[in-house]
């Protein structure tokens, strides 16, 4: 068995023509792939932003019920180092994704036998450079190491960005390593996510023409307070983005065919979540309702013998670690939340009734495949993280935070393990309501007309509490969500 795993960052389903009646970007090799392997139409994330994600991917388990961005805990079952204890897979990670090697992002690349780290996404520190870099004027969100690392490069030369490089390295790895057995590889590209940067030829595919006075491709966490203009400027940096990772997605895929790698090898594409570019009223994630634009998202299957179709089980980020395990032969670890694809893969079968996914300390999401259900926290209701690592996105969780945590064995699951208990406020999405809103996705599909509904919340209820004891869920859960 070698398994290929292929993550974009931030990936939109809506803008690829695998999902999409209308779609906005030009994938062809996402669609090749589409075409050549299964479709999952109803897949979802779980635990979000990127190191929540990422953390699930490894451990198969939810982890925003206990955590915010967190370094991989000493008690985390990986899917790395399982397969090379159980069946001696050897496993190599390429990526360009900058926060597995800065603050809250540790431990990550060390479950592989080997990896490879390409410099200069987004805020990457890499080039050292004493002076200010010359910058043009801007609007939206940018970083000084953003511009120090452009200094460096040629940005009309797909071979200077980070996510082309990541797809050579693969076809180094594949070069390398097509007659060998009983191998994981890793391939993981930042891109589509911001800054929307990529050579010009490709913003030309979009006709892109914008005549704004300002430099704009990294717009803020914030609602949309630009024109027009302004967000269809930004999809058409998005789109021209993803398709410099499509074009050298193709090529990797070429590699494959002519070393005729299909007969035996599993390739896998999906994404972290994904990324409003003006839906609703928004630009990007975290802070606003977990819309289907953000939750939704694509996943697709190419395994030998298995005839390309669409499946439409509830699948969640979750499954893929045991699916994983499941193909080298492995038996998932006990506390594993997840449960392996493959009979879904082989034939279209009930999966999950229901999945839980959202943030840590904000609202609890549910999905039945057709309504979801969005449970916010009680006022003023907190909500405890669990850590032996108390490091944050930039740094150290602050020293009066750490004073004031609790010492003792809180989770079920850490294999006694002595941890910390923090406390931290709960939060509500943007612009909440004063209800917990469902929508019927199937028939309102844009997510514009909540519904309320005492008998039908109160099923939803009782599904989201037996999923959070199926879950593990602490206790503090429980009582800020009212239950």
């Amino acid at each position: 068995m070698r398994t290929i795993f292929i993550m974009l960052d931030s990936l939109n389903r809506h803008f690829l023509s695998s999902y999409a009646d209308s779609p906005l970007a030009h994938t062809p090799n996402i669609e090749r792939l589409a075409k050549r392997g299964v479709v999952f139409d109803n897949h979802y994330c779980g635990s979000m932003p990127c190191m929540p994600a990422r953390r699930e991917m490894y451990t198969g388990r939810l982890n925003f019920l206990e955590t915010p961005w967190s370094p991989i805990m000493p008690w985390d079952d990986c899917l790395q180092p399982e397969l090379r204890r159980q069946k001696g897979t050897y496993s190599h990670m390429i990526t360009d994704h900058y926060h597995y090697f800065h603050a809250g992002g540790e431990n990550y690349h060390t479950r592989f036998n080997s990896w490879e780290f390409q410099r200069g996404q987004e805020s990457d520190v890499w080039h050292p450079l004493v002076d200010d870099p010359p910058k043009p004027n801007f609007q939206g969100k940018n970083s000084r190491p953003y511009w120090v690392n452009r200094q460096f490069m040629d940005t009309e030369r797909d071979e200077d960005y980070p996510t082309p490089q990541c797809f050579e390295r693969a076809i180094e790895f594949v070069d390398n390593n097509h007659t060998a057995d009983n191998w994981h590889l890793h391939l993981e590209a930042f891109d589509p996510h911001e800054p929307f940067a990529c050579p010009r030829k490709y913003l030309d595919m979009y006709n892109d023409d914008w005549a704004g006075d300002l430099h704009f491709d990294w717009p803020n966490y914030a609602p949309v307070e630009e024109g027009d203009e302004a967000v269809e400027h930004i999809r058409k940096r998005y789109c021209a983005t993803l398709t410099m990772a499509d074009v050298w997605l193709g090529k990797l895929l070429d590699r494959l065919d002519e070393l005729d790698m299909w007969q035996d090898t599993t390739v896998v594409l999906t994404t972290d979540h994904g990324h409003l570019l003006g839906d609703h009223g928004y630009w990007a994630k975290n802070y606003m309702f977990d819309y289907q634009e953000l939750v939704h998202i694509p996943l697709i299957v190419c395994q030998p013998g298995v005839e390309p179709g669409r499946r439409q089980a509830l699948t969640a980020t979750m499954d893929l670690m045991p699916t994983f395990m499941d193909w080298f032969g492995a038996e998932a670890p006990a506390h594993v939340h997840g449960r392996s694809l493959q009979h879904v893969i082989e034939e279209d079968s009930q999966h999950h009734d229901a999945i839980l996914y959202g943030y840590f300390g904000k609202d609890i999401n549910l999905t039945d495949g057709r309504h979801t259900y969005c449970r916010q926290a009680l006022p003023d209701s907190t909500v405890h993280h669990h850590t032996l690592m108390p490091v944050g996105f930039t740094d150290f969780d602050g020293r009066e935070k750490l004073a004031a945590a609790e010492m003792g064995v809180f989770l079920e699951h850490a294999h006694d393990i002595p941890h910390l208990r923090m406390q931290a406020k709960s939060r509500r999405h943007h612009d909440a309501p004063d209800f917990h809103p469902i929508y019927d996705v199937q028939a309102d599909p844009q997510q514009q007309s909540p519904i309320q509904d005492e008998e039908l919340e109160a099923q939803f209820c009782e599904q989201m509490r037996s999923l959070l004891q199926r879950y593990d869920a602490p206790a503090c859960q429980y009582e800020r969500m009212g239950f």
